[in-house]
């Protein structure tokens, strides 16, 4: 991608209705392109794809199984389940790296690729750590406190990141606050820039 070209996003939705209103939400800041079913989807996808908008429950080939074979590739591209299946601890072992529960607003669709284009310029880490903690938000939008106190894989979720945020606040000079650790790294990609 030169930076002229709009980025490019891919709609994997077997609902055309669906599909269309996400592409008419997008077009004017993106180049969008849509697959009908998950086969589509993987032919229609190469190095060029930014962000993928993964519909989880299609026939034939599920959502699930096209994430798995986007991660398994060695594509870049930033993938955002946006589904009606409701969240289950399953969640934990998928590699996306956004999760929408249907019906969906513009202004979310929208939030959400640009915050995945966002991410795709931070490093590995960084990506992972954003992974996870919507994996958590996720589940916690979802499930009850009890629920969450139970789930021994909620508990150990919660040590990763507190461990990987750590890690990243370290190497980044001990910054405690939010706000500030992204302003930090903005500021870090910015300087990478010039």
């Amino acid at each position: 991608m030169s930076d002229s070209d709009p980025p490019v996003v891919l709609i994997v939705e077997d609902e055309p209705d669906v599909a269309e209103t996400y592409k008419l939400w997008l077009q004017e800041e993106y180049e969008v392109r849509m697959a009908q079913n998950g086969d589509e989807g993987l032919e229609m996808l190469d190095e060029s794809v930014d962000v993928v908008l993964l519909d989880r429950m299609m026939p034939g080939l599920s959502g699930d199984e096209v994430l798995e074979q986007i991660r398994e590739g060695d594509l870049s591209c930033r993938v955002a389940m946006v589904t009606a299946v409701e969240p289950d601890f399953d969640i934990l072992e998928m590699g996306f790296d956004a999760y929408l529960s249907k019906p969906i607003r513009s202004a979310q669709l929208h939030e959400t690729v640009e915050n995945l284009l966002e991410r795709s310029e931070y490093d590995s880490l960084l990506q992972e750590y954003y992974s996870l903690v919507e994996k958590q938000a996720t589940l916690e939008a979802t499930k009850s406190s009890a629920e969450l106190a139970e789930s021994d894989d909620y508990t150990a979720l919660t040590e990763e990141i507190a461990g990987m945020k750590g890690e990243l606040s370290d190497a980044l000079g001990g910054i405690e606050d939010d706000d500030d650790f992204i302003a930090t790294l903005r500021g870090l990609n910015e300087g990478d820039e010039n």
